[in-house]
């Protein structure tokens, strides 16, 4: 029984590697230009372990796309502006904290979701359903602070909470692509300052909580 349960650790550790690996290779190189190979030596692994626990290259990156959407979700999870009592501060605190996490190589920050998505939606198609999926699930995770800052400030707009989070995403993901097409992560920190901004002018009609 210890050497099947030590067993199952040791698979569960190789699928990790191998996902952490997908994960770093993509967002480096792209979909397309990551062989299984590349995976596997930044693995440590062989491609008969590959293919041990991904039938092919499409079903490591959707499982990847999932495996980067739940640490995304650990990480903004214990974000400090998470604990913040006003729900306009929350939002603009998740745009400050996306800001502070532009740091490291390009490869480091820029989202493997926004990165697959553009190559192979078209292609691909099982891909971009998953892009889609967690791209989405991200945006409502904010639905219901902008919601409640929305009923504090113009309840009657005639926009949605879901558009609004949307467009968040839409400004990052826009972002990501002018930073890796100048080379460096101002140009993104800069869109997220003008988004800042937008969101404040929008949440303006009450003084933001101190």
């Amino acid at each position: 029984m210890a050497t099947a349960h030590a067993r199952a650790l040791a698979a569960r550790g190789s699928e990790e590697r191998l996902l952490t690996a997908a994960i770093d290779a993509i967002r480096a190189k792209g979909y397309s230009a990551t062989r299984v190979e590349d995976i596997c030596d930044a693995a440590g692994l062989t491609k008969g372990g590959f293919f041990h626990h991904f039938a092919s290259k499409e079903a490591c990156a959707i499982a990847a796309a999932a495996h980067f959407s739940a640490r995304a979700d650990a990480l903004f999870d214990a974000a400090p502006y998470r604990a913040l009592p006003d729900p306009r501060n929350r939002v603009l605190g998740y745009i400050d904290f996306r800001k502070a996490i532009l740091q490291g190589e390009l490869a480091q920050f820029t989202c493997l979701l926004g990165t697959m998505v553009q190559e192979a939606y078209a292609t691909h198609p099982a891909i971009r359903e998953a892009c889609d999926r967690y791209i989405s699930a991200h945006a409502e995770r904010l639905v219901g602070d902008l919601a409640a800052a929305k009923a504090l400030c113009d309840p009657n707009a005639t926009w949605t909470p879901e558009s609004l989070a949307l467009y968040t995403q839409a400004v990052l993901q826009g972002a990501f692509v002018l930073a890796k097409a100048k080379g460096g992560p101002k140009v993104a920190a800069d869109c997220l300052d003008h988004l800042t901004r937008y969101l404040e002018a929008l949440f303006a009609n009450r003084a933001l909580a101190n």
